[in-house]
């Protein structure tokens, strides 16, 4: 799941929801659900799109993927409901568990790949760029060991510049990882408002903010192997899916849309279409809408954590 933009500090006082699930009505329309259906939630979250899927659902069936373990403790109420299946892994693990399941193919499936707003106000998480607490990062505290404090403590000035370069597109990468290189031979780099400490050193005038958005988006990016388990996801999709039934996958930021895009589209994480001898290009999926769908004024308004979400919505195609 992936950074949003910064919090708003005029409500950090007050206690968020879970999570507002963005574009609600759209991913709906986009799974264009039937009542005896089975559909995927991969990022069930606070399960305010799950909830919503349930609701159209008669015989149908839900399965929904989180590894953080908070997710599994806010479906508690869920878990008594016949139509519900809780599996407690990361997405990249679709097919293994719909097998073990015996669930062969569904109907669709969505994925909300930010970061929820309950993770984001959890100071201990570490996913916020105002809170203090811990350089962890961790979508699954229950098992990954690897967390932000090792990528910002351990990792070499070249390793550090990848990462900042690549999954933050930080135009100053090479500068910043050496700063924080020198930074931590002193003491170990504990906090996020330590590492912000640093930052403010070498942040734009006026978009302090955005920087550290895009330092803490790389950083996450990297401890939870992101891009590379939206890859494995998406690939699993082509599998599982049926014919006629739909792909719904809602992005906030350009490395996951891009990737999301070129597979819809070219069928190809590059954006490089494969062809047969006749020259048609050999893809999964139809997108049903050909440019992302982005909430409205008054949504943004309300949650401007959608401010940056891209939704798009694919059809499988026949065999």
């Amino acid at each position: 799941m992936t950074m949003q933009s910064p919090e708003n500090p005029e409500k950090m006082e007050q206690t968020p929801p879970y999570h507002v699930p963005v574009m609600l009505k759209a991913c709906l329309d986009g799974l264009n659900i039937r009542r005896d259906g089975i559909y995927v939630d991969v990022t069930f979250g606070g399960g305010g799109h799950s909830r919503a899927i349930l609701e159209q659902l008669d015989t149908g069936k839900l399965v929904v993927f989180d590894q953080d373990p908070d997710a599994f403790e806010n479906a508690a109420e869920l878990q008594d409901d016949p139509r519900f299946l809780f599996i407690q892994a990361n997405f990249r693990f679709l097919k293994r568990y719909l097998k073990i399941h015996r669930i062969p193919l569904v109907d669709g499936i969505l994925a909300d790949l930010g970061v929820s707003s309950h993770q984001i106000d959890d100071a201990s998480r570490g996913f916020s760029t105002r809170l203090d607490g811990p350089l962890d990062m961790r979508m699954n505290t229950d098992q990954d060991e690897f967390s932000a404090w090792e990528v910002v403590n351990e990792y070499s000035i070249e390793e550090l510049q990848r990462v900042l370069g690549r999954y933050g597109e930080v135009h100053n990468a090479k500068t910043l990882a050496t700063a924080i290189f020198a930074s931590r031979h002193n003491a170990p780099i504990e906090t996020g408002q330590a590492l912000i400490a640093i930052l403010k050193r070498f942040a734009p005038k006026f978009k302090e903010f955005k920087y550290y958005a895009q330092v803490f988006q790389a950083i996450r990016i990297e401890v939870n192997r992101e891009l590379e388990a939206l890859e494995d996801f998406l690939t699993q999709t082509q599998e599982v899916i049926k014919p006629g039934g739909r792909l719904v996958i809602m992005s906030y930021h350009s490395l996951e849309d891009r990737l999301v895009k070129n597979f819809i589209q070219k069928g190809d994480f590059q954006g490089e279409p494969r062809k047969d001898f006749y020259g048609n290009v050999l893809k999964p999926f139809e997108p049903v809408n050909r440019k992302p769908i982005e909430a409205d004024d008054a949504e943004v308004a309300s949650n401007p954590r959608s401010r940056s979400a891209k939704l798009r919505v694919a059809e499988k195609l026949p065999e």
